[in-house]
Formats: C-alpha cells, structure tokens, sequence
C-alpha cells in the first residue's frame, strides 16, 4: 500500500534548462478568450503592459496582437482596456 507523501517529503522544483517556458504551450487551459476588436484600439499598450504572460505581442507600430498559445483567459488585458477593444468570449466562439 502506497502513502501520501507530505509536502517535507518533496524534491524541490528543478529548472532543467533556463528560459524554456516559450516551448510550453498553456493556451489549452482557459475557458474564455480575449477578442480584439482592431477598429476600436487606441494603441495605448495597457493589455501588453498588464498581461502577466508572453501573450499579448507588441509590433513596432505600437498596435498588438493576442497570442492563444500562450493565453490563459484571464480576462486581465479585457478589464484594463480604456477603449473596451477587448472583449473576453468563450473558448470556440469568435
């Protein structure tokens, strides 16, 4: 019979090699997407400041766009938006 092990029993995380979370794909967890309505962007770069992952990518023109591999649906980018050109909607619409 096996036995829980408490959490004294645990390795520590290892870092196998530095820098490899881009070669992780976490998009497939969310529920909601973020939608960007170009029309209504005012290039003020909030959602690429605030997105606490590598998913909103920023051209040199200041405009940006959403990357879904990486998205995790936060609705964080969405709710700092002045000009409302995010919407969230659920994951297989839009």
């Amino acid at each position: 019979m096996s036995r829980l092990l408490s959490w004294k029993d645990l390795s520590a995380p290892v870092i196998a090699e530095a820098g490899n979370s881009v070669l992780y794909k976490t998009g497939g967890w969310r529920a909601l997407k973020p939608v960007l309505d170009y029309s209504k962007c005012i290039k003020c770069l909030l959602c690429w400041f605030y997105c606490p992952e590598p998913a909103i990518k920023r051209h040199e023109d200041d405009s940006v766009e959403i990357d879904y591999d990486y998205c995790k649906g936060c609705g964080i980018c969405a709710n700092e938006c002045p000009a409302k050109a995010i919407t969230m909607v659920e994951e297989g619409v839009g």
